[in-house]
């Protein structure tokens, strides 16, 4: 139990009691810091003598707290993707279950067994869970609730091994006899699949680049944004980095410099990258003649080329955006240089 004084936001000049008492938290505006001390003692001396009656929190409805939380809370905090998901989720499946609830009809038992009905994937599962956490921290920021009963059920969906991604690069050769189709075949494609190719940028990443993203004397583009579902946000590490472009790239780009995207559709608008793989990168694949692969995969060969030929880890992760030299090296540990069967083989001769 427990009375305190503050303001709710700093500097404000309003004050509020905060009251923890019969195992219940709940707030009140007093108005000026005189006035919030002297019901702040007059709380005190009631709980002391017994005689305090906590207020019931209103009955606001789970719905209600969750037109908020996804009209004002969400945009602030997650990208636009996101909270596009957010609603739908929302909308399909937790409305229906906990829409008309108040907050403090919610208990973890009723949230374990909604989430354990669930039929989709773990991922959406998750999601689900996210949502309605999300929501009813809303609550907790109200003092409707004292703790958000949708945390710690992490146990009941225990951590699954992440599978490492396949890593099917191509060889300098295959990469090679790509990229001269793509440049005598799809001149108009080529310049992008280079890029990829010479960088090891994403796809989204690449498509929103804009020519005021590339420092021409230093032959390097800073990778600020990417395109994701038609939307143009942060790239998927959160935070821009800068990716250094090789004299063959340069020579490529430099005819083609202008404002703006600096690969655009035959509109001049963005790309949609979905319909570009779809259509033109696997149409281009075809016409080479060699394996099929993903584009992703021109990712994965920047990296295994790089790694192989014996450049700095740390400067290919720096590259490649990933958080870490740790996560690079898990991802490509076979092709540092030395890592084959022949140095194992060698132990036989010892």
């Amino acid at each position: 139990m427990g009375v305190t004084v503050r303001e709710k936001t700093k500097g404000s000049g309003e004050w509020w009691v905060f009251v923890r008492a019969n195992g219940v938290r709940h707030s009140a505006k007093a108005g000026p810091k005189s006035l919030a001390k002297q019901l702040a003692g007059q709380i005190e001396r009631k709980i002391l003598l017994g005689d305090y009656e906590t207020p019931l929190p209103p009955a606001i409805p789970f719905a209600e707290l969750a037109a908020h939380w996804i009209g004002a809370v969400v945009p602030a905090r997650c990208k636009a993707s996101t909270a596009r998901e957010y609603r739908a989720i929302l909308a399909n499946y937790i409305l229906p279950e906990f829409g008309p609830l108040s907050p403090s009809e919610i208990t973890r038992a009723m949230i374990r067994d909604f989430l354990l009905r669930q039929t989709r994937s773990r991922s959406t599962v998750g999601h689900m869970k996210a949502v309605i956490s999300g929501v009813l921290n809303e609550a907790l920021e109200r003092d409707l609730i004292q703790v958000n009963p949708a945390l710690q059920l992490q146990r009941l969906f225990p951590r699954q091994k992440r599978q490492r991604e396949a890593v099917a690069p191509l060889t300098a050769d295959e990469l090679r006899h790509f990229l001269a189709t793509a440049k005598e075949s799809f001149p108009g494609d080529y310049p992008l699949l280079l890029f990829l190719a010479r960088t090891g940028a994403r796809i989204g990443e690449a498509l929103a680049l804009e020519w005021g993203d590339i420092n021409w004397p230093g032959s390097y583009a800073t990778i600020e944004r990417s395109v994701n579902r038609g939307e143009i946000s942060t790239p998927k590490s959160g935070h821009s980095r800068r990716v250094d472009l090789s004299p063959q790239l340069i020579e490529a780009l430099a005819p083609l410099k202008g404002k703006g995207l600096v690969f655009r559709d035959q509109v001049g608008g963005l790309v949609n990258p979905e319909n570009w793989r779809k259509r033109n990168f696997a149409r281009i694949v075809g016409a080479s003649g060699i394996r099929r692969f993903r584009i992703h995969d021109l990712r994965h060969t920047y990296a295994t080329l790089r790694i192989n030929k014996g450049d700095n880890i740390a400067d290919v992760s720096n590259q490649l955006g990933h958080h870490s030299v740790a996560f690079t090296l898990n991802i490509y540990y076979h092709w540092l240089p030395g890592g084959n069967k022949s140095e194992v083989s060698g132990l036989d001769s010892l």
